[in-house]
C-alpha cells in the first residue's frame, strides 16, 4: 500500500479520531501515522527538516537522532519497528496542540514471530516551514493483544491489508 491511498490520509475512516487541534495538526499525525504503518521511509523523512532534534524513550532505552536519516532509518524502522514486525492495522489516531506545539498520538496493532502487540506513541513536536525540526515521543512499548482485547478492537480501526515488511 503506498503511503497516499491509506484510508486516514485521504479522509476514508481510519480508526477512532480524538482530533481537537487544527487541521494541520490533524493532517500531519494522519500522514505521519500512515507513513509509519506503511513503512514508508521516504514519506517518513520527507516530513522533517534537514536536521531534527529528536529524543524517544521506550520501555528498555532512551533515543536520540540529529537527521531525518538517522531517525528513519536507525530508530523508526530499524530498531522500534522491525523487518518481521507486521503493522496490521491503524486503531486511532490523535492531534492536537499545545500552544505552539504540535501533539499526535497513535495505537497500533503488530504482530511479529512473538505474537500480536498493541503499540501506542505520543509525541509532541515543533514545526517550521511546515516540517518537523523537533521531536519527542514515548512509547508504550510491544503490549501483548489478550483474547478480550482482540474481541473488543474487532471492527474498529483502519486494517491494512496488503502491508508487510
Amino acid at each position: 500500500m503506498r503511503t497516499e491511498d491509506h484510508p486516514a490520509v485521504n479522509g476514508r475512516g481510519g480508526g477512532a479520531r480524538a482530533s481537537t487541534g487544527a487541521a494541520s495538526a490533524s493532517n500531519l499525525a494522519d500522514r505521519f501515522t500512515a507513513a509509519l504503518a506503511a513503512r514508508d521511509a521516504a514519506a517518513l523523512r520527507s516530513l522533517f527538516g534537514s536536521e531534527v532534534d529528536f529524543r524517544g524513550l521506550t520501555p528498555g532505552r532512551c533515543w536520540e537522532a540529529g537527521t531525518p536519516d538517522a531517525l528513519v532509518n536507525d530508530v523508526i524502522l530499524g530498531a522500534w519497528f522491525e523487518p518481521g514486525d507486521v503493522i496490521q492495522q491503524i486503531e486511532s489516531v490523535q492531534s492536537g496542540q499545545v500552544g505552539t506545539r504540535t501533539r499526535i498520538g497513535y495505537r497500533l496493532r503488530v504482530q511479529n514471530a512473538g505474537g500480536t502487540f498493541t503499540v501506542e506513541q505520543h509525541a509532541f513536536c515543533d514545526l517550521a516551514n511546515g516540517k518537523i525540526t523537533w521531536l519527542r515521543v514515548l512509547c508504550s512499548g510491544f503490549v501483548p493483544v489478550t483474547e478480550p482485547d482482540a474481541r473488543a478492537a474487532a471492527g474498529r480501526g483502519a486494517p491494512l491489508e496488503g502491508i508487510s515488511s
